[in-house]
């Protein structure tokens, strides 16, 4: 059989897509050990995991830009899940580093506009899940800025103020919630879990990975596994299989 005949007999395969929006966080979430490309593992065959992180950006601009990354079209029917994880730069102090601050009630009015955005593109709540900023580690950021010739640009306690924002806007909007500006300095120090005051270390990532994925394993675990195993192959006429 010629693969235009082959392509003309299948249905066209449209892989779930999990997408992952946010800043740095999220866009260095698949380097090795990462809280995405572990998900992409935990997932593969059954969903495609969708980095849409955007290093620096705000929610000032991520409200922008979410119309031209899914549309009302396929993207909304194959989404089954959308982490929505800014506030680590719209928490920046508005004095030291005006570009990327966002005041605290148009950071939780953004957030409230992209979960409209998503359910008036038939994504409704269930299948979306904020992500608070993780906790600042002062003292580290602060090497991190004198290196480059700024001041400390951020405070933890300003973090916290938006992380229990973004807490109150998945409340207000009936999404799912990852607080992690809570859950990691509940019982420990926190500055384990990041590499150098504000981004992820490799267990930070391990982390975040479990518990996004105690959240996303109930929404995906009915997701079957895509194209028969190998062995369930009728490998004297594929065909019946694959098509």
């Amino acid at each position: 059989m010629a693969l235009g005949e082959a392509v003309g007999r299948g249905r066209l395969l449209l892989w779930p897509r999990v997408v992952l929006f946010g800043d740095s966080i999220t866009e260095f979430s698949f380097q090795e050990n990462g809280w995405g490309a572990f998900l992409a593992g935990r997932l593969v065959r059954k969903c495609d995991v969708v980095n849409r992180g955007l290093s620096g950006y705000n929610t000032r601009w991520a409200k922008l830009i979410l119309p031209r990354l899914i549309s009302k079209s396929s993207d909304a029917e194959s989404t089954v899940a959308v982490t929505i994880f800014f506030g680590a730069n719209d928490s920046a102090l508005k004095d030291l580093n005006p570009k990327q601050h966002v005041p605290l009630e148009e950071y939780a009015a953004n957030l409230k506009s992209m979960i409209q955005y998503l359910k008036s593109v038939d994504i409704p709540e269930d299948r979306i899940i904020l992500i608070t900023p993780p906790p600042l580690q002062e003292s580290a950021w602060e090497k991190e800025c004198l290196a480059k010739g700024d001041k400390l640009n951020r405070r933890n306690a300003t973090t916290g103020e938006y992380a229990q924002a973004c807490v109150q806007v998945a409340a207000d909007c009936g999404t799912d919630i990852l607080d992690l500006w809570t859950l990691m300095q509940k019982n420990e120090d926190f500055s384990s879990y990041l590499s150098d005051g504000l981004h992820l270390s490799a267990k930070g990532n391990s982390f975040v990975a479990a518990r996004l994925w105690s959240h996303l394993e109930k929404k995906l675990s009915a997701l079957p596994l895509l194209l028969p195993y190998w062995r369930e192959v009728d490998n004297t006429n594929p065909e019946a299989s694959l098509l």
